[in-house]
C-alpha cells in the first residue's frame, strides 16, 4: 500500500459481459467469434487479392491494404481477450497486459481517423487532377503519406497510456468493460485527474476533428468536381470511386462520435459497452465487405484469385 486506499496494481478484473447469464454470454462468444473469423478473412482477403493482381497496384488499393492492416491489429488486441473472458469467465488482466492493450487500442484508433483523411486526399487527386494522379500519387508519396497516417498513434497512445499507468489506483480493481479503454480505468485512480481529463478531452477532439475537417475540405472540392461532369454516366462513375471509402467514413466516425463524445449522464456503462463494439468489432467485419461488393474490381480480383485455386484442383483430377 502506497498510503489510504491507494494501492500498487498487479492486475485488473474485465467486468465485460459478466451481468449478462451465462446462456446469453456463451450465445455472444459464438457471435463475436463468428465476427471476428469474418474481420480476420475479409480484411486478409484485402490484402491477399490487392497484392496478387497487378491491376490492384495503384494507390487506392494500396491505402486500401494499410487500412485492412489497421483493422486486422485492433481487433488482435481486444477481441481475443474479450472472447477469452466470455468462454472461460477468467476475465483477469495483467497491469502490463491492461496497458499494452490500451496502447495499441488508441495507436490503432489515431491512425485510422489519420488514414481515412489520406484515402479521402487521394480521392481528392484521382478526381480532379485525373492527368497529374500517376505523379502526384507516385509510390514515394504515398509510402510518405501512409506513415505519416500511422505516425500520429505513437506520440497519442504514448503520452495518453503512460499517463494513464503512472496515477495511483484504488482498491478497486474493476474495469467495467470488455477491453481496458481509457475511462473506465480512470475511473479507478485515486488522484486528481483534471489535467489528465482536460488533455484526453482535448486530444481526442484534434485527433477526430483534424482528419474530419481534411475528408470534409476533400470531398468539398470533390463535389465540385464532380458537378462540373457534363454527362450523368461521368458523375456516376466519378462518385462510384468514392462511395465506398465514404460509407466507411461515415460508419467510422458515428461509432467513435456515439462512443466519445456523449456525456456520460446519458449513457450507462452497458450502452457504452454496445457502442464501443460498433468501432471495434462490426465495423472492421463491415469494411470489406463494403468495398468488394460495391467495387467491380475488387469484386473481379477476388472472384480470379479465389478461381484460381478451385480450377487448378479441378485440373489435378
Amino acid at each position: 500500500m502506497t498510503g489510504g486506499n491507494w494501492t500498487r496494481r498487479s492486475e485488473f478484473i474485465l467486468m465485460s459481459f459478466s451481468s449478462l447469464p451465462t446462456e446469453i454470454q456463451s450465445l455472444l462468444f459464438l457471435v463475436f467469434l463468428i465476427i471476428y473469423l469474418a474481420t480476420l478473412m475479409g480484411n486478409s482477403l484485402i490484402i491477399l487479392v490487392t497484392l496478387a493482381d497487378p491491376t490492384l497496384h495503384t494507390p487506392m488499393y494500396f491505402f486500401l491494404r494499410n487500412l485492412s492492416f489497421l483493422e486486422i491489429g485492433l481487433n488482435l488486441v481486444i477481441v481475443p481477450k474479450m472472447l477469452g473472458t466470455l468462454l472461460s469467465q477468467d476475465t483477469t488482466i495483467s497491469f502490463l497486459g491492461c496497458a499494452t492493450q490500451m496502447y495499441f487500442s488508441f495507436f490503432f484508433g489515431v491512425a485510422e481517423c489519420f488514414l481515412l483523411a489520406t484515402m479521402a486526399y487521394d480521392r481528392y487527386v484521382a478526381i480532379c487532377s485525373p492527368l497529374h494522379y500517376p505523379v502526384l500519387m507516385n509510390q514515394r508519396t504515398r509510402t510518405q503519406l501512409a506513415a505519416a497516417s500511422w505516425f500520429p498513434g505513437v506520440p497519442v497512445a504514448t503520452v495518453q497510456t503512460t499517463w494513464l499507468f503512472s496515477f495511483p489506483f484504488c482498491a478497486s480493481n474493476k474495469v467495467n468493460h470488455f477491453f481496458c479503454d481509457s475511462p473506465p480505468v480512470l475511473r479507478l485512480v485515486c488522484a486528481d485527474t483534471a489535467l489528465f481529463e482536460i488533455y484526453a478531452i482535448v486530444g481526442t477532439i484534434l485527433v477526430v476533428m483534424i482528419p474530419c475537417l481534411l475528408i470534409l475540405s476533400s470531398y468539398t472540392r470533390i463535389a465540385a468536381a464532380i458537378l462540373k461532369i457534363p454527362s450523368a454516366k461521368g458523375k456516376r462513375k466519378a462518385f462510384s470511386t468514392c462511395s465506398s471509402h465514404l460509407l466507411v467514413v461515415f460508419l467510422f466516425y458515428v461509432s467513435l462520435s456515439l462512443t466519445y463524445f456523449r456525456p456520460n449522464s446519458r449513457d450507462s456503462p452497458e450502452n457504452k459497452k454496445l457502442l464501443s463494439l460498433s468501432y471495434t468489432i462490426v465495423t472492421p467485419m463491415l469494411n470489406p465487405i463494403i468495398y468488394s461488393l460495391r467495387n467491380n474490381e475488387v469484386k473481379s480480383a477476388l472472384i480470379k484469385t479465389l478461381y484460381k485455386p478451385m480450377a487448378f484442383r479441378i485440373c489435378m483430377f
